[in-house]
């Protein structure tokens, strides 16, 4: 296999284990160990991207561009990068991120609306940016559709293409046929984003990049929302015994995981039966705080929340759902009392 390069989202996804409550100090340090040991692009914002932080999404403890600020102190030679999500993040945010040092962007979208982000590709091209097209919950639609979104995006000036299995929902065959799928029909490399709900965020990586994808995803300890990411010092470690290329430090991403990230963390990263549900039920991995919250609001079981908003076909985005949703089923206990 060809090979790979590695973005770490410990800093992004990793915000909503932890409440979105990193540091700069935790931020330097993440920061700088992860260029150290060779990660190619590490991306830095809230949980739910440029301007996520609020009352919807969870309010961030330290402002997100002075994170920027502090990590870009720390990289030498990985690509800070930020995620924005359109109708989230502005241009507006996507300049001042420019401003603090951000060097690429990935532009996230719901996997069948990516001509959402033809005016923030665009604007990142003009800043000079290397920007991604960053496609969401790609279990919900055919391979085909997903190409031709990729295709939209590709148009628009992306340089690459990535599909987020944000349930954790895929199985490795599903994975295939997905990268596959985008492969052939865009002429930019392809990347895959992949969460730990039913405990094959490594197998799809690895699947993913069988595939033809050449950019994957994965964080520190997995740190991530759900039952986290596909954990990355395990990447490195599943990727060399593959005989594939990352240019990582095995060592060093083992050293930091153990020695920086976990100290930090909230909770383990584990397949709980929260997040067994995402991933069985097809819910955006990022909900699961805000079920749990909900569950215990309304003094309903979790899993029958997460059930509904699977049923109702809840993307990312939609947390204030969860709220109705739970509501809904109340009254429906209540009736039946």
């Amino acid at each position: 296999m060809a090979g790979v390069k590695v973005v770490d989202t410990t800093l992004r996804d990793g915000s909503h284990a932890v409440r979105h409550r990193f540091t700069e100090e935790q931020v330097t340090a993440i920061a700088a160990g992860l260029d150290k040991s060779g990660v190619a692009l590490i991306e830095l914002s809230h949980g739910d991207g440029l301007g996520g932080s609020g009352y919807t999404y969870g309010f961030s403890g330290v402002d997100e561009f002075s994170l920027l600020r502090a990590a870009r102190r720390a990289i030498q030679n990985s690509k800070l990068t930020v995620l924005l999500l359109p109708g989230i993040g502005t241009i507006e945010n996507l300049e001042e991120a420019v401003a603090c040092g951000a060097q690429a962007v990935r532009v996230a979208t719901h996997v069948t609306e990516g001509d959402v982000s033809a005016q923030h590709i665009g604007a990142a091209k003009r800043m000079n940016l290397f920007a991604v097209g960053f496609l969401m919950m790609v279990h919900m639609v055919s391979p085909e559709r997903i190409a031709e979104e990729a295709a939209k995006m590709e148009s628009y000036g992306a340089d690459y293409i990535n599909l987020a299995d944000s349930a954790g929902y895929l199985l490795p065959d599903d994975v295939a046929a997905r990268v596959e799928a985008v492969a052939r029909r865009v002429k930019i490399p392809v990347g895959f984003h992949a969460h730990n709900n039913l405990g094959l965020a490594i197998a799809n990586s690895l699947k993913a990049v069988e595939s033809g994808a050449s950019f994957l995803d994965g964080t520190l300890r997995g740190l991530g929302a759900g039952a986290g990411n596909a954990q990355i010092e395990v990447l490195a470690g599943v990727l060399a015994r593959c005989g594939v290329e990352t240019g990582l430090d095995f060592y060093g991403l083992m050293d930091l995981a153990q020695d920086v990230v976990q100290p930090v963390m909230h909770r383990p990263q584990v397949i709980d039966n929260g997040s067994l549900m995402l991933g069985y039920a097809g819910v955006y991995s990022s909900f699961l705080l805000h079920v749990y919250a909900a569950a215990e609001k309304y003094h309903l079981d979790p899993r029958d929340i997460l059930v509904e908003l699977g049923r109702r076909k809840m993307v990312g985005g939609q947390e204030d759902m969860i709220i109705d949703v739970s509501n809904d089923l109340k009254n429906k206990k209540t009736a039946l009392v």
